[in-house]
């Protein structure tokens, strides 16, 4: 390069006009005040005294809840950092089913104390060892901290579903809640050797407008929004034989186009009578097999359905894929692929198929099935608000019975678990030489933000609370805040109990996302494409 001409040098531009970048200090700063703020937004919802959260949606649809998932989904989060938190949640969801919110919070806090270790020049690297040993010791002590409980004692069963649903919407009906919970996983329980296996996949939640909470109940089978196909066919079937087939109940198109002649009009009625005599054919089949309950995936003929009808066969038809699998496995049927496979082996039993109306809606129920492994809990309540609310707090307490009884482990709730690895980790800390020592006691610290936040829910002095229950842990007590009293007690003798996988997992999945955050020092954000066809230059000029 010439000298003369240095100063003519153009920049080089390596990134589209519209990108934005920031880089260093100020990208760490920005990504942790998202994740801060997204941790604050969801805090007062923690604990049997949390607040609800009203969302409201560009259409006006409300949604009022306190379940930490639903409220990030919701709230359509557009920080990147921010949407890795959302991200916690729904891992946790899938996981574990709650404490969602527990997740969050803690990602936040971990954060939060973080920032002040920036401050003091120690490199986000030292922080992120740090953070790696605190979080692989805190699920050794939590584990050592767990008991194991018998998946024969219901009691302890109970208390878990319970805490779930404690502090939701549920929780006026927590009792008789609770118990269709724990019936339910049973019901679906599969054991092979000492393993145990719970899809609540199995369990199907139906809710239904009107009545009241209480009245929410169990069905030893399935309930579909769907109602017979011919107003003929009997409303009731006691003691069914189900048959569950996958192909149409009537002639198939052909797949190809094809063009049919017929120049004589005496051969136009042959024709029409030999698709007649193809459809009896079809329907008597399925009479002759035993059938009087029929469950079709795709659709039934006319004809067919009065054939049906006149023999006394309960027919529904476009029954979902998902469905169709849940009564194979409630009533131990086996799904037909087509009309020439049915076999009579392949019926199944209920105690009874009818058709009934559940407030306005026409429903069949599936029910009376003798070791169903798919059950249906029918949901009911005043307004869909409500009932919607009831659902998901009965999806979190189902996520938390069956990761109980699949682990086999429990700890007790109430900000007990926390308190001990704060003390835990702070002893740990004091082997480590060097900065990690600090980063540890960062993460030991920013434990005590769940039960300091259940106090301050509570409308008591985090700081007391936290004290008393420190002292209590020295002397080797499991106490946790009953929220209700402000004072200490013992959560599992009071049943507030929560399985072992909510802890660990809402520990793993908060530093790993504290630590991506914190190794984040360049924040490229590319241009919004524009929107629409392009606009003609010659519109809008004067």
């Amino acid at each position: 390069m010439n000298g003369n001409n240095q100063g003519n040098v153009q920049p080089i531009y390596i990134l589209p006009e519209d990108s934005k970048r920031e880089t260093g200090k100020s990208a760490q700063r920005n990504n942790i005040l998202a994740a801060k703020l997204v941790g604050e937004t969801v805090r007062t919802t923690l604990g049997p005294k949390g607040m609800d959260k009203m969302l409201v949606d560009a259409l006006g649809d409300i949604i009022v809840t306190n379940d930490g998932v639903t409220i990030l989904k919701e709230m359509n989060i557009e920080h990147p950092a921010g949407k890795m938190l959302v991200e916690i949640a729904k891992t946790q969801e899938n996981e574990v089913g709650d404490g969602t919110t527990t997740a969050v919070i803690l990602a936040a806090e971990l954060l939060k104390r973080s920032e002040e270790l920036l401050d003091d020049k120690i490199h986000p690297t030292v922080i992120i060892n740090g953070y790696r040993l605190a979080a692989s010791k805190a699920i050794e002590v939590v584990k050592d901290y767990s008991e194991k409980i018998d998946i024969n004692d219901k009691k302890t069963l109970l208390n878990i579903a319970g805490t779930a649903m404690t502090g939701k919407g549920a929780e006026n009906a927590k009792t008789k809640l609770s118990e269709i919970v724990v019936s339910a996983v049973l019901d679906v329980m599969s054991k092979e050797e000492d393993r145990i296996d719970v899809d609540v996949d199995d369990i199907k939640i139906e809710k239904v407008a009107g009545a009241n909470v209480e009245d929410t109940t169990l069905i030893e089978g399935i309930l579909l929004d769907k109602e017979r196909v011919h107003a003929e066919m009997p409303k009731k079937v006691e003691e069914p034989k189900i048959l569950l087939i996958d192909s149409p109940i009537e002639l198939r198109d052909n797949e190809i186009d094809t063009k049919i002649q017929i120049t004589d009009p005496a051969r136009m009625q042959e024709f029409m009578d030999l698709e007649e005599q193809m459809i009896k054919k079809i329907a008597q089949k399925i009479i002759d097999s035993g059938a009087n309950v029929v469950f079709c995936q795709k659709g039934i003929d006319d004809l067919a359905q009065h054939i049906l009808a006149k023999n006394g066969v309960f027919a529904v038809r476009r029954v979902k894929k998902g469905d169709m699998e849940k009564i194979a496995k409630a009533t131990n049927a086996r799904i037909a692929t087509s009309i020439d496979s049915i076999d009579v082996n392949d019926l199944g039993k209920a105690g009874v198929v009818k058709e009934q109306r559940i407030g306005d809606d026409p429903t069949v129920m599936i029910g009376g099935c003798k070791g169903a492994k798919s059950v249906t809990i029918l949901v009911r309540g005043g307004t869909d608000h409500v009932i919607d609310e009831v659902a998901r707090a009965l999806e979190d307490s189902i996520g938390v019975v069956s990761a109980s009884v699949k682990d086999g482990k429990i700890v007790p709730g109430a900000g007990a678990p926390e308190i001990e690895l704060v003390l835990r980790l702070k002893e740990f800390a004091d082997t480590l030489k060097g900065r990690e020592q600090l980063a540890v006691e960062a993460f030991a610290k920013s434990l005590e933000v769940i039960p300091a936040t259940l106090a301050e829910n509570a409308g008591l002095d985090p700081i007391d609370v936290i004290t008393s229950l420190k002292s209590s842990h020295k002397k080797n007590e499991k106490t946790g805040i009953n929220v209700f009293t402000g004072k200490l007690m013992d959560p599992i003798n009071e049943g507030v109990i929560e399985p072992l996988r909510i802890k660990t997992q809402a520990i793993s999945s908060a530093a790993e996302v504290a630590i991506m955050i914190l190794r984040i020092d360049d924040v490229i954000a590319a241009g919004v494409e524009p929107q629409g066809p392009p606009m003609d230059p010659s519109q809008g000029m004067m």
